[in-house]
């Protein structure tokens, strides 16, 4: 009996293992997605150059995270037709996290070099893909 248990008990938890990875998975697509339309959308020519994370190390990623999050409040759109939706997009960004691993980060975002909006939204999808 004791045995059936614990086989229930194996089972129960590797079956929510396997259901919450679907969910992870379609999140970042999600997130790659509005990237992606940002990036045809956003404001390029004379806009504010954004501290950009280029290939952090693992235990700065939630600083990175940070970053991309609070440089996406900067973002313009290139016109004014698209601003309701666009709002709406950078605030489904403003929202994204990753856990905070404890790790310490020795970098800030103010040491990351500065780049276009376009180049701080593809460094963005890139990290997205690697987390």
């Amino acid at each position: 009996m004791e045995r059936m248990v614990i086989f229930c008990m194996l089972f129960f938890c590797s079956s929510m293992a396997l259901t919450t990875a679907p969910h992870k998975i379609a999140k970042y697509k999600q997130i790659l997605k509005t990237i992606k339309w940002l990036e045809t959308t956003v404001k390029d020519k004379e806009a504010e150059l954004l501290h950009t994370p280029d290939n952090p190390v693992d235990e700065c990623l939630f600083t990175a995270v940070t970053c991309f999050r609070n440089g996406t409040l900067k973002l313009q759109p290139e016109n004014d037709q698209v601003n309701p939706k666009f709002t709406q997009t950078v605030n489904i960004l403003k929202k994204f996290t990753i856990s905070n691993t404890g790790t310490h980060c020795e970098s800030t975002c103010e040491s990351y070099e500065k780049k276009t909006p376009k180049e701080f939204l593809k460094s963005f999808a890139k990290l997205i893909t690697k987390v």
